[in-house]
């Protein structure tokens, strides 16, 4: 046990003394030297005698750039200090807000609560019902006194959709807008940007707008992702203006967790349903024909399949007959005229627009959201362009689905394109391991019609779902393993698609090269 603990104690003296102690007492020993300036004045007295004029001159110069050199790595070495306490206290700072909103949104809600259960205890110790005026005039009086009192009058004398019913009475005697049933989509991609440009000072490339418009064919939820200050809320805010009918913008918050944040909620104190706006314009969108936007501002700062993963299921049925929402579970006679059972249908003209800025506060959106999705990457400020004034438009939802139809048939992706696209498939299952699915190819088929019926080429078409939809996929591989795979897929586009074709695919795959 002695011998034991005295080759310890030579080991960690090697280790520790000699090692680890000798490195520190190095560097300063070392810094001590840099700064010994009687050691420099010895060696100026020992070769003072030797140095010509020239010789001195030189000699300065030296003395000058070394000591430039030390202030370089000694400016370098703050200059690293204060860009690390800054990033440092930026991350903190964030962790704070985000902390401090959550703690905020979690009293809000604890003192709604507490509202309402004080509102619940008032109404019960008047022996009113919910929503039943405490004042009585001497009318209401001498009725409840006389022989005719209602005395059988239940929760069903009021309408539990505070909203929903207000907007059954607005539209009570609606009036549909004289639609312009006569426009195509080339003439609608030339208005709305001319619109933009001329009434709002927005200024969009003809591309994003054949993309934005194309996308209304293929699903009902659009993101639109990219660098802040670029235009992706405005665009969808500019196309409501546009079409005679403003945009709904539920700007998401980071409490935001299931549907109730959306829709809204039922409160069993007050027996009344907490309608959103998002509700109210759905409800809207069920008396009109007209194209309604909902714009889900920031819509990651929260996690998108929590608070939307209900939307996203009802959307993804087949047949419109089954895009349905439950909100109360008993139904009442006097609920909302255009709901049923309690529940409420999705009409076929409303479309989902989310804006995504991919930064530290936010979370990434996962594939299921994607795959159903439509991402458009604006990642650029539209330049100014002289545009003539424009005019609204009013626009009927059946015409603009008709046109989408008809480009379908007008505009069918050829085969060509198909047979490349199954070749394409084949070789990124055997070097990359995924697949393209069948809700991709479907969407292809209904995206790329539409995109050439709004003005541009079938290849373009492809590109971008090819980019957006597959290959946005590689971001989840481990990019060191597929870096060779990712140049010989270039060489493959290049190939069959032709070198000057493509190109926001090959450009996508040299980004994903440069990150490795």
């Amino acid at each position: 046990m002695g011998a034991l603990i005295k080759f310890l104690e030579d080991f960690l003296s090697q280790f520790f003394v000699e090692g680890i102690w000798g490195i520190i007492k190095g560097i300063g020993v070392g810094i001590k030297n840099i700064f010994n300036i009687p050691k420099y004045i010895d060696v100026f007295s020992q070769w003072k005698d030797e140095f010509s004029a020239g010789t001195w001159i030189l000699a300065i110069l030296s003395i000058i750039i070394v000591l430039a050199v030390l202030a370089g790595i000694i400016w370098l070495i703050v200059l690293l200090i204060k860009k690390y306490v800054r990033f440092h206290k930026t991350v903190v700072d964030q962790e704070e807000l985000l902390n401090e909103v959550a703690t905020l949104n979690r009293e809000v809600i604890k003192l709604t609560t507490e509202k309402e259960k004080i509102l619940a205890m008032k109404v019960s110790q008047l022996g009113l019902r919910p929503g039943e005026s405490p004042f009585i005039d001497e009318t209401q009086e001498g009725e409840e006194e006389g022989e005719g009192a209602d005395t059988d009058a239940t929760n069903e004398d009021f309408s539990r959709f505070y909203k929903l019913t207000q907007v059954d009475l607005a539209l009570e005697n609606y009036e549909p807008p004289d639609y312009n049933n006569d426009i195509t989509l080339p003439e609608i991609v030339d208005m709305f940007r001319n619109y933009a440009s001329s009434r709002m000072g927005l200024y969009y490339d003809h591309k994003i707008i054949r993309l934005f418009l194309a996308a209304f064919s293929t699903t009902r939820l659009i993101i639109l992702q990219g660098i802040s200050g670029t235009g992706k809320t405005s665009l969808p805010y500019a196309f409501g203006k546009f079409l005679k009918n403003d945009a709904t913008i539920a700007s998401v918050q980071p409490s935001w967790r299931d549907r109730t944040e959306l829709f809204g909620y039922f409160n069993e104190f007050t027996k009344r349903f907490n309608e959103t706006e998002v509700l109210k314009k759905m409800y809207e969108a069920t008396y009109k024909e007209d194209i309604f936007v909902t714009i889900l501002d920031e819509m990651n700062i929260a996690r998108v399949e929590y608070y939307f993963a209900e939307m996203l299921s009802i959307l993804e049925m087949p047949s419109r007959d089954a895009w349905v929402d439950s909100l109360v579970p008993s139904v009442w006679p006097t609920g909302p005229k255009h709901s049923f059972d309690g529940k409420l249908r999705l009409t076929e003209n409303m479309w989902y627009v989310g804006t995504i800025n991919n930064d530290d506060s936010t979370f990434a959106v996962t594939d299921k959201v994607y795959d159903r999705a439509i991402p458009i990457d604006i990642n650029s400020k539209g330049k100014y362009f002289d545009a003539p004034w424009t005019e609204n438009l009013s626009l009927n939802y059946k015409h603009l689905e008709e046109m989408f139809r008809e480009s379908k048939v007008k505009y069918k992706v050829s085969e060509e394109s198909l047979r490349k696209l199954a070749e394409l498939d084949d070789y990124v299952i055997e070097h990359f391991r995924l697949a393209f699915g069948n809700r991709i190819v479907k969407q292809l088929t209904d995206f790329i019609p539409s995109y050439v019926g709004c003005g541009g080429t079938e290849i373009d078409g492809l590109d971008f779902l090819l980019c957006h939809k597959i290959l946005r996929k590689f971001e989840s591989l481990n990019l060191s393993f597929i870096r060779d795979e990712i140049g010989g897929l270039i060489t493959y586009l290049n190939k069959n698609f032709g070198k000057s074709n493509m190109k926001e695919s090959k450009d996508y795959l040299e980004r994903l090269q440069k990150l490795i």
